[in-house]
């Protein structure tokens, strides 16, 4: 993460981080590690939010300490300490993955809780979690009324609503929908299907389907 983040911002992009938990120790490593905002997967209710934003934020919103050399590296211009300082609270992303039968749940209250700025859906770990996974790339409709769920109690409380797409196909049809921030790809299944179509075109065969695994 110390040397990914760096790299993702000399390229002109803003580094976010998924952390695997939502301890306050790993909320403030990443953020001290110059991210540009921390997403928490597998969320279960409003309280564990509202840490989250606490651990995430300087006071008086919330309890963060200050005192990293490094936190304010990767911005442009880069700020002073004091800047940062006074910045941050409202230029960080807080984001948190409704991806649980009990986030879900308690989604409109999540949602509307100051300090949490997006909403990720994590489609295959919610399908999981609610009893209609996606198999073989197909979504049940069930699990289609939850991201509709999950994206209207976004709106309608003025927040961002992100989803994680497997295809550019998918992305563009989630972007149709309303949706703001968009997982089009991950660097593994692009890897994956480029050496596919590259080793097809070799053998004298159709090249495999876009999309990765799922």
């Amino acid at each position: 993460m110390h040397e990914a983040v760096p790299a993702i911002a000399s390229c002109g992009a803003s580094p976010l981080v998924r952390i695997p938990d939502m301890q306050g120790w790993m909320i403030k490593r990443a953020l001290d590690a110059r991210a540009h905002g921390i997403l928490i997967p597998l969320l279960r209710s409003a309280e564990e939010a509202r840490k989250i934003v606490a651990a995430a934020k300087f006071p008086p919103q919330g309890r963060r300490g200050l005192g990293s050399p490094f936190a304010m590296e990767r911005f442009s211009p880069v700020p002073s300490m004091t800047e940062y300082l006074q910045q941050a609270n409202e230029s960080l992303l807080t984001m948190v993955q409704i991806e649980t039968q009990e986030a879900l749940d308690a989604v409109e209250e999540i949602a509307a809780i100051p300090g949490i700025d997006v909403l990720f859906i994590g489609p295959f770990d919610l399908g999981n979690n609610i009893g209609h996974p996606i198999l073989d790339g197909v979504m049940k409709p069930e699990l289609e009324q939850a991201i509709d769920r999950i994206l209207e109690a976004t709106n309608k409380a003025g927040k961002k609503c992100g989803f994680f797409a497997t295809s550019g196909e998918q992305a563009k049809q989630y972007a149709d929908k309303g949706f703001h921030m968009i997982s089009a790809a991950l660097d593994t299944t692009l890897l994956q299907a480029s050496l596919g179509t590259s080793l097809s075109a070799a053998r004298g065969q159709e090249g495999p389907k876009a999309g990765g695994r799922y």
